[in-house]
């Protein structure tokens, strides 16, 4: 253990008065989740809409109100015909139309339905479904809202549906409070995998392995110490990470923190073996780096992070079961957002001490073979 410790104090120096890594563990994670964390959303704030209201009543008045209020639609231009309108759909001028058509209010109030033309530029069809979805909302709040008004003018007693929606765990619908968790575990792998495969490569280039070769240094000794000191790293990026996901984010964290650092010590134990079979297959930190950012980027396509696992392909909802950072995002959200404790998250655990037990044997009889 004596060994052991001079080489754990040995890599630390190594790393601490490396001038470019010090900034790729903390720095550059930190600058990732402020910088993710703002531009990876779905959410659609400022939709530019061609309004063209040709009925020019109360009511159509009161409708268009309703989208503008909600702050998503901006109307940006009033055309005089369809065709206008089409025009500026086709030269992106307008996300969409809203065209209200004569009689509108007389249709409404006479038959209590009426015709309404909404047309979006579906080139991003997901920007296009969160419109659609953003309007079905509106004119179904509008309806109630003309509905009551006609049952009150009527005296009618037909009853009205009302619905009252409960949103459990994300009451604002914020998509950086769903995004946030999983940014998290892409900043410690990260640490875990790239920085781990570019040191002992680095170490391999300016030839200080050979210099431990010559030592009666075990091997087994070698290797945790060079991955024990990364390892550690991560749990510091994820406690930095942590913080400024509460601080400057706001984001809830409704479960224990002990039991996501305990998680996330498993997690790391199978990227360090990732990060040792990636040395281990490359020569020079060029290769180091495209191989990790291979494996990292197939890792967070994978993973759910930006796309859920329920819309992949079945072939692909099958990959992501040997995919650990798909877990740990699932892991992490389920913990911070709902306060889960470890017999809700189970399921999704025991898959990463099990990749850890397979992939970090194996790294390590890999790096035996082709020696260094």
């Amino acid at each position: 253990m004596r060994t052991l410790r001079f080489l754990l104090q040995k890599e630390f120096l190594q790393i601490f008065r490396d001038r470019q890594i010090l900034p790729m563990i903390f720095l550059m994670p930190i600058l990732q989740l402020i910088v993710l964390a703002s531009a990876a959303t779905f959410e659609v704030k400022s939709a530019k809409v061609d309004l063209l209201d040709q009925d020019h009543s109360p009511t159509s008045r009161r409708l268009v109100e309703h989208f503008a209020a909600t702050g998503y639609f901006r109307i940006t231009g009033r055309p005089a015909s369809l065709a206008e309108a089409e025009r500026d759909l086709e030269l992106s001028r307008a996300r969409m139309i809203l065209n209200i058509p004569p009689h509108f209010e007389e249709d409404l109030r006479r038959n209590r339905r009426a015709r309404l033309l909404l047309a979006y530029d579906a080139v991003d069809g997901a920007t296009a479904g969160i419109l659609s979805s953003y309007s079905a909302v509106i004119l179904g709040r509008f309806e109630r809202e003309e509905q009551a008004e006609l049952a009150v003018e009527r005296r009618s007693a037909a009853p009205l549906v009302r619905t009252s929606p409960s949103f459990w765990y994300n009451r604002e619908l914020s998509y950086r409070a769903f995004m946030v968790p999983g940014i998290l575990v892409e900043l410690v792998t990260m640490v875990g995998l790239l920085l781990c495969a570019l040191n002992i490569v680095r170490e391999r280039e300016i030839g200080t392995i050979e210099q431990l070769n010559v030592t009666p240094l075990k091997r087994w000794q070698f290797i945790v110490g060079k991955l024990v000191p990364f390892w550690l790293l991560g749990l510091a990026a994820l406690a930095l990470g942590l913080l400024v996901a509460k601080l400057v984010f706001a984001i809830p964290i409704r479960g224990s923190v002990p039991l996501v650092f305990a998680i996330a010590a498993v997690y790391l134990l199978a990227m360090n073996g990732l990060g040792l079979a990636v040395s281990a297959l490359s020569y020079t930190q060029q290769q180091a780096t495209f191989l990790a950012l291979f494996v990292l980027l197939a890792s967070i396509l994978l993973s759910g992070l930006f796309t859920p696992i329920d819309s992949m392909p079945l072939w692909a909802q099958k990959l992501t079961l040997a995919n650990p950072m798909a877990h740990f995002v699932e892991i992490n959200r389920r913990i911070l957002l709902k306060g889960s404790g470890f017999g809700e998250i189970q399921d999704h655990f025991w898959y990463l001490p099990a990749a850890a037990g397979i992939i970090l044997p194996l790294a390590v009889l890999r790096y035996r073979k082709v020696g260094s």
